[in-house]
């Protein structure tokens, strides 16, 4: 049985999308044949950050209006084996049918050993979704408005019984305790208050190669991070390191 992995934020720009593109591009890079479906309508960019903005010729868009069938609106991402993206339509205005969307997941679920949703908000259609996975990875930084929101998220989570969340901690520098935003990363678990899926560090190959479409180099730390979290997403014992290079 493959596994629905939701991905989200309590607030924007936290790495959501980028989180999202990364940890897919690592289980695909294990052999694992895995599908992104990403629900920002209206502002998709999961494309151009995998490479294939000149290749996607179809979107959920049309799937969701009956005009195509869900594998149609399949695009394969060339970088990388077993690595496919449905892209979130142009149209902000179309609904996200919750139900619709699970659909997608639950056909896909012979095809893929692992779906991950970029989802986008919390609005009620997308906590539908989010409901519905097995694996829920919360995105946020070490500033205070960030992990307060990620907190709120999470605690409404834990309410509608979406217990199993991990944390993924983006965008740290390695002088963020002298920035004074939190005081340190044990900090921000205990106060999201959900289990560490990994940390992220801040790297400037992650915002250079999302916006050129290339992967990272394996050399780099950003890499390091997301494939360090993709595998234990399958199940491997990698220690969880709180040093930040």
């Amino acid at each position: 049985m493959s596994m629905i992995i939701a991905v989200t934020a309590g607030k924007g720009g936290t790495g959501k999308s980028t989180t999202s593109a990364n940890v897919a591009t690592g289980l695909a890079s294990l052999g694992k044949k895995t599908l992104l479906v990403e629900l920002d309508f209206g502002l998709r960019c999961l494309d151009i950050m995998l490479g294939i903005r000149d290749k996607v010729r179809h979107d959920i868009g049309e799937y969701l209006e009956g005009k195509i069938d869900i594998l149609t609106a399949t695009t394969k991402v060339d970088r990388v084996e077993n690595l496919y993206l449905v892209c979130a339509t142009r149209n902000p205005f179309i609904d996200i049918n919750p139900e619709k969307i699970m659909g997608v997941c639950e056909e896909m679920r012979e095809h893929f050993d692992y779906i991950i949703i970029d989802t986008a908000g919390v609005g009620s259609s997308v906590f539908s979704v989010i409901k519905a996975a097995d694996l829920i990875l919360m995105v946020t930084t070490p500033d205070a408005v960030c992990v307060r929101d990620g907190q709120m998220l999470s605690d409404f989570l834990y309410v509608k019984n979406c217990i199993n969340q991990r944390l993924v901690i983006n965008k740290v520098s390695p002088n963020f305790k002298d920035e004074e935003l939190v005081y340190d990363l044990d900090e921000v678990m205990d106060t999201v208050g959900i289990p560490l899926a990994g940390v992220v560090p801040e790297d400037v190959n992650i915002k250079i190669c999302g916006s050129k479409g290339e992967a990272l180099p394996p050399t780099c730390g950003g890499f390091k991070a997301y494939d360090a979290i993709a595998r234990r997403i399958d199940g491997q014992s990698v220690p969880l390191s709180m040093r930040i290079d």
